[in-house]
């Protein structure tokens, strides 16, 4: 083959990436070498937590539910943590609207701003209360039912009567609120549908019945028309709505393997038959999974859970997306977390590329691939797949009808007849390849094969436009 061979000497016209290359009269067959890294791409793997990429790590076992409102303080050296392309945040309702009707949009500007600035996008939700954050003083004032007396058990906590229409209507203008302001901003990957009870998750001691918990659903689905939303797990009836009316899910204590003295583990007792149950087994198809910590890997390895059991049942579940809050990974865990990080979300090989050896501008050209997702999931955002000729004189971009959205796991075949610029001079052009944001057309997702350049195009072999 001199013809390549002449292409990969130094100084060449292109130097050529590790490929395997066959000219087979007038077709050329392009094998990429496949790589096994740790990828980071968007929309998936492990998430910072109430910080950003290169934000000091949570102490211990700690972390905070209340969100920042403010610039967090670089770190003085960068964390021991895997670089991300999601922010996790959670702020309190009192921090949004503190007083009625005067909304702090500002913290989550400042998040979606921080989150660009470090190469993030985010993943929020908005929560009425917890134990420690009570709801904003003037909701308390308003006049508004209470669910619980002074001396209850929990009395020491307000906890607001959910069925109350001004419960309904108050929390449902800071649903509407952050809807109108922030569906479908480029940097915001997905919002967490969150209701009533201590965070927001949609349980507790003093639910309101199901009418008013579909009412406090189906705000989000009218505030969140193009942001995909995820489900939270813990109500079997509220799931399965939420899940058949086009959210993914999530669930907040994955690992959790059972703890001393208490016969349930969520594990074992609850979140695989939940799937089942709320027949959500396939929703991963179209819409993304994310798993939380029960507490953080720390207390797994202290309590001896089984760590493999932990990563297999994601792996089952085709998780997208995992919040460890921020928290260190055990030593002795770090090659396992990142192998499990190689397997969540999506990971792309292009395995074989024909195309023409040469073709003329102006005219079609038939171009077939074949693509293998050795990932658990789909890439749920709108991607482009483009080619590119190029040469140091100039070239031409030719974007292609492929759905990356469909490439479930396994393989995935392109075949197609694709129009090569009529601009193009006749000579030798390097066929590149990319796969692009449907909104900048720039290069977004790394893949699992060798030949990437320095602006993430991918050279994949010669072709000469005649």
């Amino acid at each position: 083959m001199p013809h390549f061979q002449s292409l990969s000497k130094p100084g060449a016209l292109f130097p050529l990436a590790a490929l395997c290359l066959w000219a087979q009269s007038e077709t050329v067959v392009v094998r990429p070498r496949e790589i096994h890294d740790l990828l980071v791409n968007p929309g998936m793997g492990i998430t910072t937590f109430q910080r950003f990429n290169g934000d000091a790590i949570n102490p211990g076992r700690k972390w905070s539910e209340q969100g920042p409102t403010s610039k967090l303080p670089a770190a003085d050296v960068k964390p021991d943590f895997p670089d991300t392309s999601i922010a996790y945040l959670r702020w309190f309702w009192s921090q949004i609207e503190p007083e009625r009707g005067k909304y702090h949009w500002e913290a989550i500007d400042l998040a979606l701003d921080e989150a660009r600035e470090h190469h993030q996008t985010v993943t929020f939700r908005l929560m009425p209360y917890d134990q420690q954050h009570p709801l904003p003083e003037w909701y308390h004032r308003s006049g508004a039912r209470r669910a619980n007396k002074p001396e209850d058990k929990d009395g020491a906590i307000w906890s607001p009567d959910s069925s109350d229409p001004l419960f309904v209507k108050a929390w449902g203008e800071v649903v509407a609120g952050a809807g109108q302001r922030y569906d479908g901003h480029p940097y915001l990957d997905t919002v967490d549908i969150s209701t009533f009870g201590y965070w927001g998750e949609g349980w507790g001691p003093y639910p309101p019945e199901w009418p008013i918990q579909k009412e406090l659903i189906d705000q989000y689905f009218a505030a969140f028309r193009r942001t995909p939303l995820l489900m939270n797990f813990d109500e079997l009836r509220a799931l399965d709505y939420g899940v058949h009316h086009g959210a993914g899910w999530r669930l907040d204590c994955w690992g959790d393997m059972g703890r001393p003295g208490r016969n349930f583990a969520h594990m074992v007792d609850l979140y695989p038959q939940q799937v089942v149950k709320a027949h959500a087994e396939d929703v991963w198809r179209q819409s993304p999974v994310s798993l939380e910590t029960c507490g953080v890997p720390a207390d797994w390895k202290q309590n001896g859970f089984d760590l493999n059991y932990i990563f297999d049942q994601a792996l089952r579940w085709h998780a997208t997306s995992i919040n460890i809050k921020s928290s260190a990974i055990p030593v002795e865990w770090k090659a396992q977390f990142e192998e499990f990080q190689k397997k969540i979300g999506y990971r792309f090989v292009l395995r074989k590329l024909e195309y023409p050896r040469s073709v003329h501008a102006g005219r079609m050209a038939l171009f077939r691939m074949w693509w293998f997702n050795a990932g658990v999931a789909p890439v749920y955002r709108d991607t482009v797949m483009a080619f590119e000729l190029r040469s140091p004189a100039g070239g031409g971009a030719i974007r292609t009808s492929a759905d990356v959205r469909k490439w479930l796991p396994g393989d995935a075949v392109f075949e197609d007849t694709l129009y090569i610029p009529d601009d193009l001079k006749p000579g030798p052009y390097m066929l590149r390849l990319a796969l692009l944001d449907a909104r900048t057309l720039q290069p977004v997702i790394r893949l699992a094969i060798e030949g990437r350049q320095s602006d993430g195009w991918y050279d994949l072999g010669p072709i000469t436009v005649e």
